[in-house]
């Protein structure tokens, strides 16, 4: 079946104005669709970013407690690249977020 055939509700050769507003709505209904799970997704991407920022802190925290001197020392030694590459992620979403509202 052929995606002509498939839009032709009635298979009467002809797409007619009924049969275009179906496919609109479901065009529709598509990209609506698809826009909840791209703010989905993102949402849960910066949560996931968010949790992983405030708690590396207590992983240095948990390995110098351990006493794991070299796993807080490499810790400590990445934190600051770690914490700028987050919070551009953070902001970054928060940001386009912000002008998606505006629009």
């Amino acid at each position: 079946m052929t995606e002509f055939e498939k839009a032709d509700g009635n298979g009467n050769g002809t797409i007619e104005k009924s049969e275009w507003d179906a496919l609109e709505y479901d065009d529709r209904r598509r990209r609506i669709l698809d826009d909840d799970a791209k703010r989905d997704q993102q949402r849960k991407m910066v949560w996931f970013a968010l949790s992983g920022l405030l708690s590396f802190p207590a992983a240095i925290v948990a390995t110098s407690f351990a006493g794991l001197s070299e796993a807080t020392s490499s810790l400590t030694s990445i934190g600051g690249v770690y914490f700028v590459s987050v919070a551009g992620i953070v902001g970054s979403f928060f940001g386009f977020a912000s002008l998606e509202t505006k629009k």
